[in-house]
């Protein structure tokens, strides 16, 4: 049995169900165990809420009830137990899901197939009666807001301004109707911004635009954004020198410039990583990112004296405590992000698109603008293609890529650990590896001659599919 992906368990609610909430619950608690459980705003959450605290305590958990939250904030109330959030993040608003969570973290793959393997064979079932456990409730959000001003503050900031380190910024916040209404308006407001947050009232419909932000989905937001304000003189007509989005759980953060454009993911998660690398102390200090992240953020971790690290998409968590382990005590994990989603490790061990949004006001400042801070990196023309491959052919053409790529591209250096990635001297890449969900393989790459790149790529992978499909 198979029920987690790469970030917990998530579907439509005809699959994650009230029962199946119970049994994954049963299958978690343990006696003596105590989990916080939060939900974002979806209709479903309620039900699915009640049914998880059902079987965590009837397994002989306690329970403590934290309610509406964002993730962030559900996995900062785990530290030092466990946790559960019902979420399906950026997913439609028909579905939800389970993510689990201990000591601040994600549950790593061995917890999880432990769960899988509990329901596989029927081996969930309440302890006797009398050790059930209890359930209490526990208000955490004020708590977490505070101490992100005070992480910001301390971490960030450096010279701040009486009024706040973000004193005379002016950013709008689109909350996309998700959890990130109820913190990151809040967080920057406290930092001295002036904000006006959009979509700002929770509702599990998503009716302003789609949970996931995408520049599709955030067009009306970039036309906020680009409209100018006539009663400013002609040199000064941008209302707002920043932009931000977030998902259904706030866990996701895009950010878009003055004139409603987005910034690539890649070239934020660059700037974040340089930043944290260069005010480490650390003589190794370590970025972990994942395959598909751009080999801008190599550059500028470098160019700071740090080293960029990978780990498969969705185990960040897995990779920064591979990387602790092998490291030494000059080794420090300074910062783990794929795109659009960070972990601030100083502040904790789990994605948190509050701290991120923060964050990145705060460099936006210091840097004097959006176009200031990305001035140094270096944004060459990207793209993603899917080629279609059946499931079944997958690992044949896969293992078959492994050569055949290399040696389309013998001017590179190679690694195979998460597909294929392929590096050039100009710091061009290719990424190819298969989808987990969908028939097909899927092509990354960033290049000044990307399309030809890509083109070429594809017809190695095509030929290749063909082969193992006849």
């Amino acid at each position: 049995m198979t029920l987690f992906g790469t970030a917990g368990i998530r579907g439509p609610v005809t699959e994650i169900t009230p029962a199946l909430a119970l049994e994954v619950g049963q299958a978690a608690g343990e006696p003596g165990e105590t989990f916080v459980v939060g939900r974002d705003g979806r209709e479903t959450g309620p039900a699915l809420a009640a049914a998880m605290e059902a079987g965590l305590e009837s397994a002989g958990a306690s329970v403590i009830r934290i309610g509406q939250v964002p993730t962030p904030t559900l996995a900062f109330a785990s530290r030092g137990r466990r946790g559960v959030m019902l979420t399906a993040s950026h997913n439609p608003p028909e579905d939800n899901g389970i993510k689990l969570f201990a000591d601040g973290v994600e549950y790593d793959r061995e917890a999880e197939r432990a769960i899988e393997d509990a329901l596989a064979d029927d081996a969930t079932a309440p302890v006797p009666w009398d050790t059930w456990g209890d359930s209490s409730r526990m208000d955490i959000l004020e708590t977490y807001r505070e101490l992100v001003v005070e992480y910001i503050e301390d971490e960030l900031a450096g010279q701040a301004d009486a009024e706040g380190p973000l004193a005379g910024l002016s950013i709008a916040v689109d909350c996309g109707n998700g959890m990130g209404s109820v913190a990151t308006p809040h967080v920057l407001e406290r930092l001295g911004a002036e904000v006006v947050a959009l979509n700002a009232t929770v509702d599990g419909h998503f009716p302003a635009r789609e949970s996931k932000p995408t520049p599709e989905t955030l067009r009306e937001f970039s036309a906020f954004l680009a409209e100018t304000d006539p009663h400013t003189s002609p040199t000064e007509t941008q209302r707002f020198d920043l932009g931000l989005a977030h998902d259904g759980d706030a866990d996701r953060l895009v950010v878009l410039g003055p004139d409603g454009d987005v910034i690539h993911e890649d070239t934020i998660l660059a700037v974040v990583a340089e930043h944290y690398v260069a005010s480490s102390e650390a003589a190794d200090p370590v970025v972990v990112t994942t395959p598909n992240a751009s080999a801008r953020i190599d550059e500028r971790v470098r160019e700071a004296g740090g080293r960029v690290e990978r780990v498969r998409l969705g185990a960040l968590h897995e990779g920064i405590a591979r990387e602790r382990a092998a490291g030494d005590e000059d080794t420090e994990i300074v910062f783990a992000a794929e795109p659009w989603k960070h972990i601030h490790t100083a502040f904790g061990g789990w994605i948190d698109g509050v701290v991120s949004a923060a964050a990145v006001a705060v460099l936006v400042a210091d840097a004097g603008g959006t176009d200031a801070l990305r001035e140094p990196v270096t944004e060459r023309p990207y793209r993603k293609i899917s080629v279609d491959c059946p499931d079944d052919a997958k690992s044949d053409v896969m293992e078959t890529l492994e050569t055949a790529l290399p040696e389309t591209f013998p001017d590179t250096t190679v690694d195979t650990d998460y597909g294929v990635r392929l590096e050039f001297d100009d710091a061009s890449w290719v990424l190819v590896r298969p989808s987990g969900t969908e028939p097909y393989v899927r092509i990354y790459a960033e290049s000044d001659e990307v399309d030809e790149l890509v083109s070429e790529a594809s017809d190695v992978i095509e030929s290749t599919v063909a082969e193992h499909s006849t």
